[in-house]
């Protein structure tokens, strides 16, 4: 049991960490572009970046809290701005749509309690905080 917020963060992280990566092809942009982004074409890959750093952050547990509210900072306009199901007619787009938001909804909520109780064991945090309890 002692290792499952390690497993956890890991698990949690991935998706970032993977989808930042993505950030950096042209189709990315296109869709922000599609969506009214302005400079989409800068804004998407810094996206990518942040999201590569917030992800890491909560892989690694460096900072994991900050790295959390990044999540959610990032995932709050974008989870209504670009998954906007309510606008969408076609049936099985609108499924999609809809499914892409309530994931975003549920990673926020994840990201929420990760914000609230840290890192955990087996994270930079803890071993700073374990360091400082010995000094």
């Amino acid at each position: 049991m002692k290792y499952i917020p390690l497993i956890g963060r890991f698990l949690f992280s991935i998706i970032f960490m993977y989808s930042s990566i993505a950030k950096f092809s042209d189709t990315f942009v296109y869709e922000a572009a599609a969506k009214g982004i302005p400079l989409s074409y800068i804004l998407i890959p810094l996206v990518g970046i942040f999201e590569m750093a917030a992800g890491l952050s909560i892989l690694f547990g460096f900072m994991a809290k900050w790295g959390a509210w990044l999540i959610i900072i990032f995932l709050l306009p974008v989870t209504f701005i670009m998954h906007d199901f309510w606008t969408v007619e076609d049936p099985m787009l609108h499924e999609l749509v809809l499914l892409t938001f309530m994931k975003n909804i549920s990673i926020i909520g994840a990201a929420l309690m990760l914000a609230y109780f840290g890192a955990g064991p087996y994270s930079v945090d803890s071993m700073r905080d374990e360091s400082k309890k010995g000094a």
